[in-house]
């Protein structure tokens, strides 16, 4: 969760008002409960005829700060539970039966899974190790029988002859993503921290990030499971990501791929990722030319394509975020508050990604660490990214939303007690309506900008540097407003660098203090930032 410390507030103000076009679809959530259901965020699932397998992950909310109480048994899941959200009912079995080592791992939160027909892959995850007496990143992979698992549970019969464990190194990942290319499965950044929790890094633990794509190979018999490593990809700089979205895509070409979207923390401030990363099944490539401003953390994510026009969609739901919308101005809040933002980002038929938030929001500060859980006879490919154009009728109930993260405030990690945020029990119905053209997808600018204007420091004293980039040589004009609108400084630059450039003004009606606009415009675009003066 948010480490940094920064303190500032910058509001960006640029345009994201809603460029006139056609909805490719609208979404509405409806809200639904199962009394007997309780919460839990960061949680693995399977499904099996309707019916979802929930092991792992947080009874509690947002972790607290003190080593102590940090990630504490107390709040551990250890029962396997059993829904059905048509009949609503919930069963559930202690973990009690099987080994220690199975236990333990299946306790742990932010593990990584996948389902392969009827088995559930779980790896890794953060939780606490008796014979050490302390917490760990666990190394191993369980396979779950999720049929007879699910059928055990809810006839009273044993489960312990459905789960069969692992141990690799290899899988002493946490916060990662487990998916799936063809036939290779692809394990993606994540991080192996063992140890006690603080985040004043103090010597409690030892933290690692992978900085890998880790790929493998699967056989399972039924019996035995049989691991064979590929060489893994490594990249320091962009691979550094955990605690992130990646989510299948159908490329450009009509192939398999996955998207690492965002996540924390950067190599070189502790700040979330606004880049992307795609993978496909032979490489990846870092896409430095799109920026995603909403949903930086895991949240439920919904996948659809469209193969009449080559379209991409993901649509995430709530969570956690460095930016947010108000009243139609981005906001920057560097201490990455909770959020209710949906957005969706779109990679259209000749590559371009860009980023429009809907016009509906999460009813309250919700959805990190929520898992979006597809209806499997809804039409999909077979990585589960929905077939947009075989959904018929209306509106198209496609899965749910469970769990997450429910907050009482934007940034309650600093005063945190344990009462600030909760597991969240809500269920959502999720609703895919394509007859509908009513109201727009706004546009973010900004995720589609090349100028990357910042402000360092900001607030400051009235020394301040603007740092922008260009993609080609152009005059470049640097201007200053008073908060009521009126100008008070203009500088045209000339003879700049393709590249970053830095300008350091040196401006005497700022000494006094206040808030002030800055924008930075090119011959070919425009960004404007809030700046604060605290002399």
């Amino acid at each position: 969760m948010p480490k940094n410390i920064l303190t500032f507030i910058a509001i960006l103000f640029i345009s994201i008002s809603g460029i006139a076009q056609t909805v490719p679809f609208n979404i509405h959530i409806e809200p639904m409960n199962i009394p007997t259901l309780g919460g839990l965020q960061a949680y693995a699932f399977g499904q099996s005829e309707g019916k979802w397998l929930i092991l792992g992950g947080r009874l509690d909310g947002l972790h607290r700060r003190q080593p102590f109480a940090a990630f504490d048994i107390a709040g551990n899941n250890n029962q396997i539970i059993v829904v059905d959200p048509v009949s609503l009912q919930k069963w559930a079995a202690p973990l009690a039966s099987l080994s220690i080592q199975i236990q333990e791992q299946l306790s742990a939160t932010n593990m990584e899974f996948h389902q392969e027909g009827k088995y559930l892959y779980v790896i890794g995850g953060y939780g606490y190790n008796a014979s050490s007496g302390t917490r760990k990143t666990f190394g191993s992979l369980i396979a779950i029988d999720v049929p007879s698992v699910i059928n055990a549970i809810i006839t009273g019969t044993s489960i312990t002859s459905f789960f069969r464990q692992i141990n690799d190194d290899q899988f002493a990942v946490t916060g990662g993503q487990l998916k799936k290319i063809n036939n290779t499965f692809y394990l993606i950044g994540g991080n192996k921290f063992d140890g006690n929790y603080n985040p004043m890094g103090n010597p409690t633990y030892t933290q690692k990030y992978t900085d890998a794509i880790r790929k493998f190979n699967l056989v399972d018999d039924g019996t035995i499971v049989s691991i064979s490593h590929q060489p893994a990809i490594i990249d320091a700089v962009n691979l550094h990501r955990r605690d992130y979205n990646a989510v299948p895509q159908i490329l450009p070409d009509g192939s398999e791929g996955i998207t690492a979207f965002s996540g924390v923390f950067q190599p070189i401030v502790d700040l979330p990722y606004l880049n992307c990363v795609n993978i496909d099944s032979l490489n990846y490539t870092v896409n430095n030319a799109f920026q995603q401003f909403y949903n930086h953390y895991h949240c439920a994510v919904l996948p659809l394509y469209s193969s009449s026009k080559n379209e991409m969609h993901n649509v995430f739901f709530g969570g956690i975020a460095q930016f947010y919308d108000n009243a139609g101005v981005l906001v920057q809040d560097n201490n990455v508050p909770f959020v209710n933002t949906i957005a969706r980002v779109t990679r259209n038929s000749t590559g371009k990604i860009a980023e429009y938030k809907l016009p509906i929001e999460m009813p309250t500060l919700l959805g990190a660490g929520a898992e979006f859980i597809p209806i499997k006879s809804i039409p999909h490919f077979k990585n589960e990214v929905i077939k947009l154009d075989e959904l018929n009728g209306d509106s198209t109930l496609v899965g749910y939303i469970y769990g997450g993260i429910s907050s009482t405030g934007a940034n309650v990690f600093f005063t945190n007690t344990g009462n600030e945020s909760s597991a969240s029990s809500q269920i959502f119905k999720v609703y895919v309506i394509k007859s509908s053209n009513v109201g727009t997808h706004d546009l973010n600018e900004q995720s589609i900008g090349t100028l990357r204007v910042k402000v360092q420091p900001n607030p400051n004293d009235g020394n301040f540097v603007v740092k922008f980039q260009l993609n080609k040589i152009s005059e470049t004009k640097i201007s200053i407003y008073r908060i009521d609108g009126k100008k008070i400084e203009e500088r045209t630059l000339r003879n700049l660098l393709l590249g970053e450039n830095t300008f350091q003004p040196n401006i005497k009606n700022l000494r006094s203090g206040g808030t002030f606009i800055l924008t930075v415009e090119t011959q070919y675009e425009k960004a404007t930032q809030r700046i604060i003066i605290d002399p």
